[in-house]
């Protein structure tokens, strides 16, 4: 009888009923076209030197960075992505235990040092790694790169949120309050600490260093507590530190800004963007990062992690980030109407690759309501050889000056003003002229346009050549691969939420997730017998 064993800690005691039986081997209960298997001779081809050499020592008898990047892709793929969900997988998976090669297995602070501590320092080259081994099945192009960007929260606190400009204008009125406090001290005590009129961190410190100077010449003694009455000295001691703490505070707080407009106190390196998931339907920003996916033939080959809510500016480093790691060159750049730029077309042409980038105004020029606005310069007539547009009245807008302009990332751009002469008893002008906060009166107001001339230029050559019937099929290859990945990352494998913080163990998480994502996206092409095709090809209509 066992049931005097049931409450021993020891279980096997009471179990010894169950006959041991064959087989032993894991590896026969597995199927023969189980997915894990492709995932262990995916990650057995990849050159894994670089994460070997993210360790010191590696233990005997226990899982060796092959095996803990095999456990991290398969859980990926299988939606788990909690260190401790992953380690309960291997001690209760059969796959998990075939990948395991019957190791003991990892606990759940082993999983999550190997991402954030190994993983983090080399997932660039590991995402390169797919990317070749991809190109050398022929499984990929090489040729065409889709991309496009979502935004994915981070695990900060939502209002843990430090703004710039709020920052800026309270370090705007201590200045104001540190000025008015030094020229005090220097009237009190007869000091002389401010000169040229410039007040900073090492003056205030001199200031301190000062005032401590005088309190142990004069032998003062500061008190504390209720009942006690506090020197003048001591109150500008105690002012003076008060106000170097928030100097420093603000300066701080301004340098973990950077260009950016906002980040997160317990996650420094996310931004607060404003999300599609919108619960409280308020456009609430959350702390989160912009993930940039660059698809071919179905599969993810590179990715990035970038701080902008919006992609204008995310294009340029990502094709600078891809073409480092990868030992090919993409030819064809195909994205959305949130990357085009001047800045971006001149790049992509300069770095000897074709553009193949919708136009902002491409969806809306298409509309009735657009066509028919005759305040749009696209619906006016250009005169190249007078360099002037003539508007629905007949008039001229002649081109008065040029201004050099820089954007955000530095670029320089040229950008010349319309002006027609005189608008006076225009019949056309209340549908021509648009906008009331100009200071002008709306009589003496004259129709202004605002033209880059080589955006113009590179705009009408991409439009050609998406129009075209080759790209038109990139547009829409772009539609179901770029935006198919997110879709699957998202609702396929549920993940809205990164758990990890910093941008280095963000990206982390993000390479395991496409990795996970290229090696299903395999599987399924095999069992489909799909392999080898890289486009969709557009229908046919009669």
């Amino acid at each position: 009888m066992l049931l005097n064993k049931i409450l021993q800690g020891n279980y096997s005691l009471s179990s010894l009923n169950h006959q041991i039986k064959l087989p032993l081997d894991i590896d026969l209960s597995v199927a023969d076209d189980d997915p894990v298997r492709l995932v262990s001779a995916f990650v057995e081809e990849m050159d894994l030197s670089d994460l070997y050499a993210t360790y010191e020592r590696i233990r005997k008898g226990q899982a060796t960075p092959r095996h803990m990047m095999k456990i991290a892709v398969y859980a990926a793929m299988n939606r788990i992505f909690s260190s401790r969900d992953i380690e309960t997988s291997c001690k209760r998976d059969i796959n998990f235990m075939y990948l395991l090669e019957g190791l003991p297995a990892p606990d759940h602070s082993t999983i999550a040092r190997f991402i954030s501590l190994h993983l983090s320092q080399c997932s660039k080259q590991m995402m390169a790694q797919v990317g070749t081994i991809l190109l050398d099945l022929g499984e990929i192009s090489g040729e065409n790169i889709f991309i496009d960007g979502t935004k994915i929260e981070s695990v900060a606190n939502k209002y843990t949120f430090v703004w710039k400009k709020t920052v800026s204008k309270n370090m705007a009125k201590l200045t104001e309050k540190i000025c008015l406090f030094c020229a005090e001290c220097e009237e009190l005590y007869g000091l002389k600490i401010v000169y040229d009129d410039q007040i900073s961190l090492h003056t205030l410190k001199r200031l301190k260093k000062k005032l401590y100077k005088i309190k142990n010449d004069e032998g003062i003694e500061f008190v504390y507590g209720s009942g006690k009455r506090k020197t003048v000295l001591q109150r500008s001691v105690e002012t003076l530190e008060e106000y170097i703490k928030k100097l420093k505070d603000y300066t701080y707080k301004l340098y973990k800004c950077g260009n950016r407009n906002s980040y997160s106190k317990t996650d420094p390196d996310a931004t607060f963007m404003r999300m599609k998931e919108d619960a409280m339907l308020n456009g609430q920003l959350k702390p989160a990062y912009n993930l940039q996916h660059g698809v071919d033939a179905e599969y993810v080959t590179w990715l990035d992690i970038y701080p902008n809510p919006t992609d204008t500016l995310t294009l340029i480093p990502f094709l600078n980030d891809m073409e480092k790691h990868l030992p090919f060159k993409y030819k064809n750049i195909v994205a959305d109407a949130g990357y085009e730029s001047e800045e971006n077309y001149v790049f992509v042409e300069e770095n000897d690759q074709t553009a193949y980038i919708k136009p902002q105004n491409y969806e809306l020029s298409k509309t009735r309501k657009f066509k028919n606005d005759i305040s749009r310069r696209e619906n006016m007539d250009y005169d190249s050889e007078d360099d002037a547009y003539v508007c629905r009245n007949g008039k001229e807008l002649k081109a008065i000056f040029t201004r050099n302009e820089k954007t955000a990332s530095g670029y320089s751009r040229s950008v010349t003003t319309y002006e027609c002469d005189s608008c006076k008893e225009c019949p056309y002008k209340k549908d021509c002229i648009k906008g009331n906060n100009c200071k002008t009166p709306f009589e003496d107001r004259n129709k202004r346009l605002y033209v880059s001339r080589k955006l113009e230029e590179k705009r009408s050559e991409c439009l050609k050549r998406i129009t075209s019937e080759f790209g038109t099929q990139l547009r829409m290859n772009r539609s179901i691969q770029a935006e198919g990945s997110f879709a699957n990352v998202k609702e396929d494998m549920n993940f809205r939420r990164y758990l990890y913080k910093g941008t280095k163990n963000v990206l982390a998480q993000s390479v395991l997730l496409a990795i996970g994502f290229d090696i299903n996206k395999l599987h399924h092409k095999i069992m489909a017998g799909r392999t080898g095709t890289h486009l969709f090809e557009l229908k046919k209509t009669a």
